[in-house]
């Protein structure tokens, strides 16, 4: 018998293994020296360590689980899927109890056992047969290691796992809740809603109303049927409300001794019938018209009955016991006022018509009590069938549900419910009209464009988005593109002496020169050097400045794209705007704003990409002299962004 503790003082598990005798702490082992070879003590040895070792493991794992369970504030309860002696150590653990170790005692160390054989002289049977020793090394579960639920070692190194209700991430160490109601690992009923929660999940019923009410903002409130016009009164009738249903109220109202029919009609009450005792003994009753009288009269008994020896009232006539009964063969007769009554046997009952005993049919006389789905009547007694889907139990009248799931009818997950079973599918796939098996949805199709920006192609279970093949690359939201900054990431093909200028989804190289007469002052801007008259002076400009602009062409027209004039402006300024070159199709042109303030603006829709070089002169008239400015501006209209 080997006796595995999580403490040494602490007696968690017992497995019981033959073996010759072996001296430690933790083991307890009797068996006859001279029947074992030394060899045989050696192997035997090394088993039975081994085995140790790995109970000690599983004790402490144990341990920890019912530990980590009561730090955390879970309830203790058992789980037969861990074992008897696993769920025994986990809820001592949980509990509190004495019996298992604590963390901070073993939990940094493990135990490994090393078995040393050593085979002595055959003249020295009393020396030591085999000689086990504990090693302890540094245990890497210490403070549970890297994990953030449960720590093992496994061949020396520490191995994490999780709790019920998590799965283990990618890193191996951390732990993530199991969302059961999008997995299908939740047991929620039909009209039941599942809510996850973290490690497990709750069921809640669906809210329903009663009859009578509607269900309004999450409430069930009353229907009034006479406002709908949903009641069923008659003409002479007004429909009153009532919570839940309504009745019908007459217009017209009747005099005593009348009453009023479901048509409305006021008809006379028989108070010879309706009353207890309309007539004092010894008269009799006489029905008028909303009225009735009283008239003494004889002393007159109905079949049944008769009078008395001294003539005053009507006595039963007991026909059983007179023996003036009509009861067949096998009948009892049970006498009844005024009358008798044949019993039969049981499930047959009298017909005073044919003076027989007929089949009772229980199913008619007691439905809905007798069986819990289908009764059928037999002679004498009755027989209890079930619904397609289950089965008669043991009782004979009740039913219980058949599992059709255990026969697996469908293609990918099934669901017994109650009389029948339904076919799931995983996500990324629907039913078929067959209702078992399951096909693909193409989300691509069903979605109409709102997944992906530029193009959805769909795969089995699910879709993927796509970019175009240059220029854009796929964001982080795998559903949109962005733009690649070619000039920023160095993968275009611009010369040392061309500048990169980054667009939607490509780029451009632009060469800024000055032309003759004018040097370059900035990497955009060119100044005049000279000039040699007083009209050269005003109609060259003196100075050439490059602008880039980048739009798409679903820009909204017309657009205001650049705006231009002096800086410092003074009183008395005056600017003429005028577009040069680059305008051959009229896609642009210019307005002032005010005297000294022009803008550029796109007047027609460019429907394709294309890329335009304007040349936008500015006439500045200041203190009776004209001083003429240039602006080159790149435009470069793309496709929309995806």
């Amino acid at each position: 018998m080997i006796k595995c503790n999580c403490k040494p003082s602490t007696t968690a598990l017992f497995i019981t293994k033959p073996c010759p005798q072996v001296s430690h702490p933790l083991l307890t082992t009797s068996r006859d020296e001279d029947s074992t070879s030394p060899w045989q003590l050696v192997q035997c040895s090394q088993m039975l360590v081994a085995d140790i070792a790995l109970v000690l493991q599983q004790c402490c794992d144990c341990c920890s689980l019912g530990l980590r369970l009561r730090s955390e504030g879970k309830s203790c309860e058992s789980n037969i899927n861990l074992g008897y002696p696993c769920s025994h150590v986990m809820l001592s653990c949980c509990e509190g109890g004495d019996h298992f170790i604590h963390p901070e005692i073993k939990r940094g160390q493990v135990t490994r056992l090393k078995a040393e054989a050593t085979i002595p002289p055959v003249a020295s049977p009393s020396q030591p047969i085999l000689v086990v020793s504990l090693q302890e090394e540094q245990d890497k579960c210490k403070d549970n290691g890297p994990c953030k639920h449960l720590c093992n070692i496994v061949e020396g190194d520490a191995v994490c796992s999780c709790m019920a209700g998590y799965t283990l991430m990618a890193d191996g160490v951390s732990c993530e809740d199991i969302n059961e109601c999008v997995t299908e690992r939740h047991t929620c009923q039909r009209r039941e809603h599942c809510v996850n929660t973290m490690g497990s999940f709750r069921c809640l019923q669906e809210l329903s109303c009663q009859p009578g009410h509607e269900l309004k903002d999450g409430e069930c409130v009353d229907i009034d049927e006479c406002e709908r016009g949903t009641h069923s009164c008659k003409v002479n009738f007004v429909c009153q409300n009532t919570e839940g249903s309504f009745y019908c109220e007459s217009k017209q109202r009747c005099m005593d001794g009348f009453l009023q029919d479901p048509e409305g009609n006021c008809v006379d009450i028989n108070e010879c019938t309706s009353l207890p005792e309309p007539c004092k003994p010894g008269f009799n009753c006489i029905n008028t018209v909303g009225s009735y009288t009283c008239q003494r009269n004889m002393l007159s008994c109905s079949r049944g009955y008769h009078s008395n020896e001294e003539g005053t009232r009507c006595v039963d006539v007991d026909e059983c016991q007179t023996g003036v009964h009509r009861c067949g063969e096998g009948q009892l007769c049970h006498n009844l006022p005024g009358g008798y009554r044949c019993d039969c046997k049981m499930g047959y009952q009298y017909d005073a018509f044919s003076r027989s005993c007929i089949d009772i049919n229980e199913c008619w006389s007691y439905p809905g009590r007798l069986c819990q789905h289908t009764c059928e009547n037999t002679p004498g007694s009755y027989h209890c069938t079930c619904s397609s889907g289950f089965r008669l139990s043991f009782d004979g009248k009740h039913c219980e549900d058949v599992n059709e799931c255990d026969n697996s009818p469908c293609t990918q997950e099934c669901a017994n419910v109650y009389g029948s079973y339904q076919c799931y599918c995983r996500q990324g796939f629907q039913l078929a009209e067959d209702g078992h098996s399951c096909k693909d949805i193409d989300e691509c199709t069903q979605s109409a464009g709102i997944l992906c920006t530029f193009r959805c192609v769909n795969v089995p279970g699910s879709y993927q988005c796509a970019c175009p093949e240059q220029g854009y690359t796929m964001a982080a939201n795998g559903r949109t593109c962005r733009d690649i900054d070619e000039c920023a990431i160095g993968t275009h093909n611009c010369s040392a002496a061309e500048t990169c200028y980054n667009i939607q989804g490509s780029f451009r190289c632009l060469s800024f020169e000055c032309p003759s007469n004018y040097r370059k002052v900035s990497d955009m801007r060119c100044e005049r050097i000279s000039c040699f008259n007083y009209l050269e002076c005003q109609n060259t400009p003196v100075r050439i400045t490059y602008y880039q602009l980048n739009f798409q062409t679903n820009i909204v027209v017309p657009a205001h794209i650049f705006r231009i004039g002096p800086s410092p402006a003074y009183a008395g300024d005056s600017i003429v705007l005028t577009i040069t070159k680059g305008n051959e199709e009229g896609f642009f042109s210019t307005r002032r704003l005010n005297s000294y303030t022009g803008i550029v603006y796109l007047q027609r829709q460019v429907k394709e990409p294309k890329d335009f070089l304007l040349d936008v002169e500015m006439k500045l008239w200041r203190q009776g002299t004209y001083t003429t400015f240039l602006a080159k501006i790149y435009i470069f209209i793309t496709a929309h962004a995806y």
